[in-house]
């Protein structure tokens, strides 16, 4: 599944196109992907301009000139085709590794100065949905995320708000969304290790006796954002059902330190660690049990 740096990558090459144009037509090929499309679909977007193009976690939300926000989810295998004046670019560059097969194309959106953006899902985990703007901080889908973890509200002391007296180990409180929106397994694994801490350090230890942040908090945010900004200025990771349009691949798995490096030596000068390999809350952690206290 796309993480968050994906998502990012995809949105920064979709808003050029679609950011100031307006919908001149809609083709819906089925009646819904993992969930069933909005009712109403063609009626609510054809006419309406596209006024922005944000990230929320791992959503990519386009607001329209009704008011209304369009939410995408890619879920496993969801990418987007643009084809414009006759060329054709996939934004973000990740598509399945058999190809992106037209049978899948399951929705196209057609803009009045003739491109189309097709959304190719085999898998059909992804979703879109409707919902008034100035509702969606409420809606189902936004209402209890974290912090974002490229925004500003992600400081030291909101981190150490959340973990203090929790007894919940390091990995499995910066996955839950709750916390910390949009931040998979992928780089919690590397932000850990960026970081010297742990997967296995209770959560609450982020806090001083006083509850307020540690040293080690302030480096586990400055982390998370680094890892993070370093994962989008590479193109994000390329695992699984994901490679780029060209052939070539993502390239920061290339930069991975401990993610599926069970087995190697560490990458700190030095060390002289093996990373291992854990389970965490169901997901695979990997980590230097000499450098990560």
């Amino acid at each position: 599944m796309p993480e968050l740096p994906e998502v990012e990558t995809v949105r920064r090459g979709l808003a050029p196109v679609l950011v100031g144009s307006r919908i001149a037509g809609l083709d819906a090929r089925r009646p819904d992907l993992r969930f069933p499309l909005p009712e109403r679909f063609g009626e609510r977007l054809i006419g309406q301009d596209i006024i922005r193009l944000e990230r929320r976690a791992k959503y990519l939300i386009a607001t329209l000139s009704s008011g209304e926000d369009l939410v995408m989810h890619l879920g496993m295998t969801g990418r987007f085709t643009v084809v414009q004046d006759g060329f054709v670019d996939r934004p973000g560059e990740y598509i399945h590794e058999t190809g992106p097969n037209p049978t899948h194309d399951h929705v196209v959106l057609h803009l009045s100065n003739g491109t189309q953006v097709i959304y190719n899902d085999p898998r059909r985990f992804g979703f879109m949905v409707m919902m008034p703007h100035a509702e969606q901080p409420e809606h189902a889908l936004f209402r209890k995320l974290g912090a974002e973890p490229l925004g500003a509200e992600l400081t030291d002391t909101y981190l150490t708000r959340r973990a203090l007296g929790k007894k919940v180990n390091l990995k499995a409180f910066l996955m839950d969304q709750h916390v910390v929106a949009g931040l998979g397994n992928i780089y919690v694994s590397e932000a850990l290790f960026q970081s010297g801490l742990s997967p296995d350090r209770l959560a609450g230890t982020l806090a001083d006796r006083r509850g307020g942040p540690t040293r080690k908090a302030g480096k586990l945010v400055d982390a998370i954002k680094d890892v993070l900004e370093r994962a989008i200025e590479a193109g994000g990771s390329t695992l699984r059902d994901y490679r780029s349009a060209d052939g070539t691949k993502g390239t920061f798995q290339e930069r991975f330190s401990v993610y599926d490096r069970a087995g190697t030596a560490c990458v700190t000068p030095r060390c002289g660690g093996v990373i291992r390999r854990a389970v965490h809350a169901g997901r695979a952690t990997f980590y230097c049990p000499r450098c990560q206290r």
